[in-house]
């Protein structure tokens, strides 16, 4: 017999009711209404009532029917709700996380219905979500919550005074404008050399995407320098890497744009968590899978524009882009 858990209907409720008045056995009773014995079971032990006394117990159609109905009107969702419910699939499909959506509706319209983060999440895990698969448009993408591994960088001989201990205090706080972080996500082998540099402003969660035809550092670091070339010098104060070889030329950046090198110390590659933060929302759209050589500067562009038009909760649920613009905007010297 298949097994179903389709909700009982008033007749199959006064033939229950019947068969265990007749004491009949659960079997017997599922095999007469032709459903699965844990239908009967769940029917049996949900609509139990007693009626002040305590030997007084049964299963009552007519009250079992209504509390059926209240169930089912209590998972009708008005108009309003559908609409909502429409919204944010939209905004989870264009790669916004639950928190980003639910903190940008409440700015956007505070008094307009909105929805908590733990909602959107309960309905993408619940059996409307899982049935549309929108656990694949979350951050990790993942059926269910696990761990976050960062990739263990390699080492390189840097001088003392670049070590991330010698970086200016500020830095660290965000409270300043200008400071930068950078790193090059990995791809399979078979790929070949082509890679892509992250380059993201710690205060904005502003990001360069850029293409790189090879890990040579003369070649890293001039598509670096030709991203923060047109900014002005307030906007690029400091960068921080990790000790890869692929940035052994970071002298050429103090060179040409006066722009102050630190890298972090070996294996601590969450010294520089804006970036690492950043690949993990890039890996959303651009998998380890992925053949770099074939994406376009202007690819990598559309997904820039991506990631930094939408909202971040660190921000105030602002984009990236508004934040780093407005600090652009700002009077010369301000943080």
């Amino acid at each position: 017999m298949p097994r179903t858990y389709g909700q009982l209907d008033l007749d199959e409720r006064r033939t229950l009711f019947r068969l265990v008045e007749a004491r009949r056995p659960v079997g017997e009773i599922a095999a007469r209404l032709g459903r699965h014995r844990s239908t009967i079971y769940r029917e049996l032990g949900r609509d139990r009532f007693r009626d002040g006394d305590p030997g007084f117990c049964g299963h009552f159609p007519l009250t079992a029917q209504d509390l059926a109905d209240r169930r089912r009107q209590r998972r009708r969702k008005p108009a309003a709700d559908d609409g909502l419910r429409a919204h944010v699939v939209e905004r989870l499909k264009a790669g916004w996380s639950p928190r980003q959506i639910a903190g940008r509706l409440k700015r956007e319209a505070p008094d307009r219905p909105s929805v908590c983060h733990e909602t959107i999440y309960r309905h993408v895990y619940g059996p409307d979500g899982r049935r549309d698969g929108l656990y694949r448009h979350l951050p990790e993408a993942r059926r269910r919550r696990g761990t976050r591994h960062g990739r263990r960088p390699r080492a390189a001989p840097i001088p003392r005074e670049r070590w991330i201990e010698s970086r200016p205090a500020e830095v660290g706080g965000r409270q300043t404008f200008g400071h930068w972080e950078c790193d090059l996500p990995l791809f399979r082998k078979e790929h070949g050399k082509a890679n892509v540099t992250s380059l993201l402003e710690r205060r904005s969660r502003f990001t360069f995407l850029l293409p790189n035809d090879d890990r040579r550092s003369t070649a890293v670091l001039s598509r670096i320098a030709g991203a923060l070339r047109p900014l002005p010098e307030d906007a690029r104060r400091t960068i921080t890497f990790d000790r890869g070889s692929e940035f052994a030329a970071y002298a050429t950046l103090d060179r040409h744009l006066a722009l102050a090198s630190y890298f972090c110390d070996p294996h601590s590659p969450w010294q520089k968590g804006g970036v690492e933060n950043a690949n993990g929302r890039v890996r959303r759209f651009l998998p380890r899978e992925a053949a770099p050589g074939t994406l376009s500067r202007d690819q990598l562009r559309r997904l820039a524009d991506r990631l930094n038009d939408t909202p971040r909760r660190c921000l105030g649920y602002r984009t990236p882009r508004e934040v780093f613009e407005a600090h652009l905007a700002a009077p010369a010297g301000s943080p």
